[in-house]
């Protein structure tokens, strides 16, 4: 059996659909017991649990074998994602955790929470894997601005970002779940090519069929522009900062892991706006 954490995010719905799909036996866990009752009754094996409580987990774990780690990220999530480690410790149960991007390295506050995460599960002495991708495509459904004024407004980047799509994340996830070898593995995961946001604006513009510009603003512009859109202070300042660690470089590799493990090549960033379109337009 495997349990699901972040079932509800973007990434663990998706999860959920590739582990259906190919029938594995999963439990979802919600944090939220209406949802859990929801699910349940339209025939589906879910859970409540509160990562904040550990009374919950060892229920949750209750026959499960696998786990998938996602916390949902803020000034909390290394607590209790060690929360849930140290539960599948006494289970027994393997881990598969979400991570981002050069986490080993601490170069950013979303990193440095990600890091003693990694690190616990590596002393752990359970079976574990690590899934590192890069900044998510979906990311881009936030702007609003792409739809109303023709320009895409983020924090300055110059150089270029190997952007990934969270079905591509879910669908290594799920053959990692599903399948033996990767114990003790880190798998660093990107889409199929890097792009600058000016190069990402341009795509925007040829699938859309109209002008859309990349807007740098200053960072402090660019927090009070995401606060004011009703992003949580702790997310916007970690991205401020992690656009300043990778303005210039840094997350512009690409790698070959989605084609490697899964035997499909990563959604495109064009591909991605065409599949949301209506968001966009």
């Amino acid at each position: 059996m495997i349990l699901v954490t972040g079932a509800s995010g973007n990434v663990g719905r998706a999860l959920l659909e590739c582990l259906q799909a190919c029938g594995a036996a999963t439990r979802a866990a919600y944090r939220d017991p209406r949802t859990t009752d929801r699910v349940i009754e339209s025939g589906g094996r879910a859970v409540t649990l509160d990562l904040a409580v550990p009374d919950t987990l060892g229920p949750a774990l209750d026959g499960v074998d696998t786990v998938f780690l996602l916390g949902a990220t803020g000034p909390a999530q290394t607590t209790l994602e060690l929360n849930m480690v140290e539960a599948a410790r006494r289970a027994g149960a393997r881990v598969v955790k979400l991570s981002v991007w050069r986490a080993d390295e601490e170069l950013t506050p979303i990193a440095r929470l990600h890091r003693p995460v990694e690190e616990a599960l590596i002393a752990s002495g359970l079976p574990w894997t690590l899934l590192r991708p890069n900044f998510h495509l979906q990311n881009f459904l936030r702007q609003p601005s792409v739809r109303e004024a023709g320009e895409l407004r983020l924090p300055l980047v110059t150089a270029p970002i190997s952007f990934i799509d969270t079905g591509d994340i879910a669908r290594v996830a799920a053959h990692v779940l599903t399948t033996d070898g990767h114990d003790g593995r880190v798998y660093d995961l990107t889409g199929p090519k890097a792009l600058t946001y000016a190069e990402a604006a341009a795509e925007f513009s040829d699938v859309l069929g109209k002008p859309v510009r990349y807007v740098g603003p200053a960072d402090d512009e660019a927090r009070a522009m995401m606060l004011g859109r009703g992003m949580p202070e702790f997310q916007a300042d970690a991205l401020i900062e992690v656009a300043r660690a990778y303005r210039y470089g840094g997350a512009d590799t690409v790698t070959s892991t989605v084609t490697d493990l899964t035997g499909r090549a990563p959604l495109g960033f064009a591909d991605f706006v065409r599949q949301n379109r209506h968001v966009f337009e």
